[in-house]
């Protein structure tokens, strides 16, 4: 379920997944899967601290007391915000956002039970509205569309600068966009739970059926992992919540002066705004929710991994599938199981020597793990593979060695992410289930089980207290009619998210991209998607039932000769 928000080639925003873990794999968890088997004697000697239904949890009477104070000081945050205001001006260098983008900060309580307490500072991203359509018309200001794009651990502070792509310049002319880093990211109270120097290493191994000594070593460095994590923060720890990051988003409307809240979430971004809408229904005025987490209590987190596996793989095959299609100028197979050789082949050949040094199975994965995610980078990946069986690796080294220069913004993002899942939910405490329940997914869904699964399993070792996640539910009478977007085929939010979702907002719609995988698709390259959420910011207004969009254009092949000189 990690996103975030990164300039893609052509100018658009998109949500780009974050694809390393703790030790250098891909750490992409999401969404549900199927049941676990029951847990069986393991091969494995490593700290049994539980059972499957043995977690360490806060009890629904302890939530239900904690919440009742954390309203309360909801509601004091928020009110202080809102005499406080923020004010914008010149963005830190850090931030590296020039104007017309203006940053500003909001400070928020480190506990909302304790609202006169510890505060921490939030960055926050704006550019005003234009005033200007496209062909020159005068637009009436409607306030702040306040985004936020996944994660956990992703920043929005770049969200601004999509008003000058064409597809959100109506938007634009309307809306002041604001972004912001949620607490933890970036530079708002950042998290971390291990030197960054040491994050990024490469060459790793990935193993699609690792072996007992393997999956021994992943369970000390998820042990190791989640210690650094309560080490490094302290008390602190436990605040960094789901349902603080909604309550944050309250405190932030005020500072920006808005009575009701128009919010767009991607990804991860789409469970702080139902939770939002959960706890906050009379002040939400517009919502739009893109490629949606399941929000059932029961999937938060732990079953919502298990779904993205199996959704990855069917993604994976359309990736060969379209790859296959295109042979004549791949040269990898005539048929997506030829090409997924074609993979493995090269998988082979960097774990036995890895390309450049540093490109072993782990960041090969990793690379081609955003095949799952976007289109786009279908043709590049396509063309690095052809080449390096060509005896050129130097397209695969380029896309896929790991940026030393990264390493300390990716730390801070799986730091947040680990958190924020962690605190939400049980967990299983057991190594035992998650061996089970992967090793039986992991049959018919190899290419991203086990990498998730170590993404996460710092949580089963997790000190922090363990929340139960809260219900989400509204209806029409309580809520403003509110927009969902998804795409039928998603990989990181499973389409059954949205479905879900839809069926517990009273109110809301549902637009369905039919036949794409696209993972945010809001203000992408789906004119028909794009004319439903001009439609909704603009006037308010949702389809008069759920309704569907046709697949957009599949992205042209590109030569790897071609892509040499891109």
């Amino acid at each position: 379920m990690r996103a975030a928000a990164l300039r893609g080639a052509a100018g658009s925003l998109v949500l780009s997944a974050l694809a390393v873990a703790p030790t250098g794999v891909s750490a992409l968890p999401g969404d549900p899967g199927p049941p676990g088997t029951a847990p069986a004697a393991s091969p494995l000697a490593v700290p049994q601290t539980g059972t499957r239904d043995e977690t360490r949890a806060v009890t629904q009477a302890e939530t239900r007391a904690v919440t009742a104070q954390e309203d309360a000081g909801t509601r004091a945050a928020a009110s202080r915000a809102a005499d406080e205001g923020i004010r914008f001006g010149a963005c830190a260098a850090e931030e590296y956002l020039e104007a017309p983008v203006e940053c500003g900060t909001v400070q928020v309580p480190l506990d909302y039970a304790d609202p006169d307490g510890r505060r921490i500072t939030l960055t926050v991203s704006r550019v005003r509205a234009t005033g200007r359509t496209p062909d020159g018309e005068p637009a009436a200001r409607q306030g702040a569309l306040v985004f936020n794009p996944g994660g956990p651990g992703a920043s929005g502070m770049y969200f601004p600068l999509v008003g000058a792509v064409p597809a959100w310049r109506n938007i634009a002319a309307a809306y002041d966009l604001v972004g912001y880093a949620a607490r933890g990211v970036g530079r708002s109270a950042p998290l971390s739970c291990q030197e960054p120097r040491h994050f990024l290493k490469a060459p790793t191994h990935a193993p699609a059926d690792p072996s007992p000594s393997y999956k021994k070593e992943r369970v000390a460095e998820a042990t190791s992992y989640a210690r650094g994590c309560a080490r490094r923060a302290g008390d602190a720890l436990a605040h960094y919540t789901s349902l603080n990051n909604a309550r944050d988003l309250d405190v932030l409307r005020a500072a920006l002066g808005e009575p009701r809240l128009t919010f767009m979430g991607a990804s991860y971004g789409t469970y702080i705004g139902s939770l939002y809408a959960t706890l906050f229904p009379e002040r939400v005025r517009r919502m739009v929710f893109d490629s949606a987490v399941d929000p059932r209590p029961e999937r938060i987190w732990y079953r919502n991994n298990l779904d993205q596996a199996t959704a990855f793989e069917r993604r994976w095959e359309d990736f060969r599938t379209w790859v296959a299609k295109h042979d004549d100028v791949y040269g990898l197979g005539r048929t997506a199981d030829a090409v997924r050789l074609s993979y493995e082949e090269v998988r082979a050949a960097v774990a036995a020597q890895p390309a450049g040094g540093k490109v072993g199975p782990g960041q090969l994965h990793s690379a081609f793990l955003r095949t799952a995610y976007y289109d786009d980078y279908w043709p590049m990946r396509a063309a690095a593979l052809s080449a390096y069986r060509e005896g050129e690796p130097e397209l695969l080294i380029a896309q896929a060695t790991p940026v030393a220069e990264a390493a300390v913004e990716a730390e801070n993002s799986t730091a947040v992410y680990t958190a924020v899942e962690c605190n939400d939910a049980p967990w299983p405490t057991d190594f035992r289930v998650w061996d089970d329940d992967h090793t039986a997914l992991a049959r018919t869904a190899p290419f991203e089980t086990w990498d998730n699964a170590w993404a996460n399993l710092p949580c089963a070792f997790w000190t922090a207290p363990q929340r139960q996640p809260l219900d989400i539910r509204a209806d029409a009478g309580s809520l403003a009619p509110t927009l969902i977007l998804a795409a039928e085929r998603d990989a990181a939010t499973p389409y059954q998210g949205a479905v879900e979702l839809r069926r517990r907002l009273g109110g809301s719609r549902l637009v369905t991209e039919r036949g794409a995988g696209q993972h945010g698709v809001g203000g992408g390259p789906n004119t028909c998607v794009n004319a439903h959420l001009d439609a909704y910011l603009l006037t308010g207004e949702v389809p008069a039932e759920d309704t569907d969009c046709a697949a957009h254009p599949e992205p042209r092949p590109l030569a790897p000769r071609a892509a040499k000189h891109r």
